[in-house]
């Protein structure tokens, strides 16, 4: 699409423009916000091109087809109804003062409500609850700078469904972006009534989104990031239109920081649990005096040092049942020590519905004891029901009855002498089993009597199981296939190597990093493992 030159006369016709082109234009902080490095740029925007979620750019033409879905992907379309790209030309107007940004923006605006009625839209996602949350804030924005009927018309509509609770996403991030899209609409259009209802709406929803450890409750660590962001926007959104900012809030926000480094490796990088990729890296958090937390909400999180990238860390899950964000990972951990992952989660894909979305979300794609012969009952609570933690050792207990009969796993960590050994029982005379996924450039380098070698060529990690105080044997190793696959980033799936244990009575598995020759011994109710770095030694039984 060729660059707009556009007259006088049809700028007023397309609303009630402004400011002659020679004009300053007064910057504004509905326009400027921290959504607009995620959206195209105006000059993408201006040539008929857009791009979310870094697929290719789709040209969207003068007159823009609302029915898109080039990708057939949720996601992609939900963005696309949100307007935040047509808000961008907005905001290139508020710094270079040319109007032809502001009369393409108000163009596709006005195209975007008349072929988008409340009823008979012409997409789904057109008035679907976060696609409505996003979108109006960026018809806000253009309201700085349009004055005209039809906008103040459907901001008026925007704020009725965004002020209906029946619609409303209580305890989640989407509930957030609502309330403040109500507030802004409220604030702009001067109606109190519907910037007390998002206020007390917001206050309610942040108690149940983040507990009073600061741990968000949505079971994907990596929208902590999220959360954090949209609840500065909505505190300081709160003070522009005059009204204070409620202390429960402002608190739980403060604390909320705490639980984001606690779910960070040593790399920078958060732990990909839940609906999380391990992409995801916050900036601009103090890390906190503890080397080892607990959070209630059902994390426990363990590392040898801050901003050592060759510390040592681990995560394990437990707590509620899977909602929002969650996978069927409880008690399943993650291990990172030497400077890099030995143990991973699979991550996050996508939204999308497909069979290996779902797949990711299963047990089998987390590192969880299994129970033989029995069936999974999905979305069962997981107590930590015993704990014993000092500087170089923590030991965990958890159970569950996830397959109908008692599942428990003990872990324990050792540093310096780097160690994790994992002890999983069943009740009911059942055996019990496990998965065992590895970081992807780790491949497979030997598999014989109960032990396993994994390595990169430089890097060697083993894993030893015993059942009892005996070699455990007849492990199998799969990289691709039903089990090896791991999802880092958005819409990726690679292969990993993963060890899936044989059925037994008792299963203790000793993970040890930068070795091949561990030397593992039992005996006397004791094991003994031979490091890199020395022996360590522990019960069998953990505790």
């Amino acid at each position: 699409m060729r660059r707009l030159a556009i007259p006088l006369a049809l700028l007023l016709a397309l609303g009630g423009l402004i400011h002659p082109a020679s004009a300053a234009v007064k910057r504004t902080p509905e326009c400027q916000g921290d959504w607009l490095p995620a959206t195209p740029t105006a000059g993408e925007v201006m040539k008929g091109e857009i791009s979310f979620l870094d697929l290719p750019p789709v040209k969207v033409g003068q007159d823009v087809n609302w029915r898109a879905n080039p990708y057939n992907n949720r996601s992609w379309a939900m963005v696309f109804h949100s307007l935040r790209w047509m808000g961008r030309l907005v905001a290139e107007y508020e710094g270079n003062g040319e109007e032809r940004y502001l009369a393409r923006a108000t163009e596709i605006a006005k195209d975007w409500v008349k072929d988008n009625p409340r009823r008979g839209a012409a997409s789904p996602y057109a008035w679907a609850e976060h696609p409505i949350a996003l979108r109006a804030p960026a018809l806000v924005c253009l309201s700085k700078h349009v004055d005209a009927p039809w906008l103040k018309a459907s901001l008026a509509e925007h704020a009725r469904v965004l002020g209906d609770d029946r619609l409303y996403e209580w305890g989640h991030n989407h509930g957030i972006d609502q309330d403040i899209a109500l507030l802004g609409i409220g604030c702009r259009l001067g109606d109190r009534r519907w910037q007390d209802h998002a206020i007390k709406r917001l206050t309610k929803t942040v108690r149940l989104d983040i507990d009073s450890q600061g741990a968000l409750m949505e079971q994907a660590p990596r929208y902590a990031i999220y959360v954090h962001d949209r609840l500065k926007v909505a505190m300081d959104n709160l003070k522009d239109c005059g009204r204070k900012v409620p202390g429960e809030i402002s608190d739980r926000w403060g604390r909320l920081g705490g639980f984001i480094m606690h779910s960070t490796r040593p790399n920078g990088y958060m732990v990909p649990i839940g609906d999380g990729g391990a992409d995801h890296e916050p900036t601009g958090f103090a890390s906190p005096s503890e080397k080892t937390k607990v959070f209630r909400a059902g994390y426990v999180y363990g590392r040898t040092s801050w901003n050592k990238p060759e510390s040592a860390f681990y995560s394990i899950r437990f707590g509620p049942g899977t909602k929002f964000h969650g996978h069927e990972d409880h008690l399943g951990v993650t291990y990172y020590a030497h400077g890099r992952d030995v143990l991973v989660d699979t991550g996050f894909h996508s939204y999308e519905s497909t069979r290996y979305r779902y797949w990711t979300m299963s047990p089998e794609a987390h590192n969880v004891p299994t129970v033989a012969g029995a069936r999974f009952r999905p979305r069962t609570a997981t107590k930590l029901t015993r704990t014993s933690y000092d500087k170089d050792r923590q030991r965990y207990r958890l159970t569950d009855k996830a397959y109908g009969v008692s599942r428990t796993r003990s872990v324990l960590v050792n540093h310096d002498q780097d160690v994790m050994a994992v002890l999983d029982t069943a009740g009911g005379g059942k055996k019990v089993g496990n998965i065992w996924r590895f970081d992807s450039a780790l491949k497979e380098v030997s598999n014989g009597g109960g032990k396993v070698v994994l390595g990169d060529g430089k890097f060697k990690v083993s894993l030893v199981q015993l059942d009892g105080c005996a070699p455990l044997g007849g492990q199998k190793v799969e990289r691709g296939g039903k089990l090896g696959w791991v999802s880092p980033t958005y819409m990726a799936k690679n292969p990993a190597t993963v060890v899936v244990s044989p059925a037994g009575r008792s299963i203790l598995t000793v993970i040890v990093p930068g070795t091949d020759q561990p030397k593992v011994s039992c005996g006397g109710g004791k094991v003994t493992v031979q490091t890199a770095d020395g022996p360590v030694t522990f019960k069998a039984s953990i505790f």
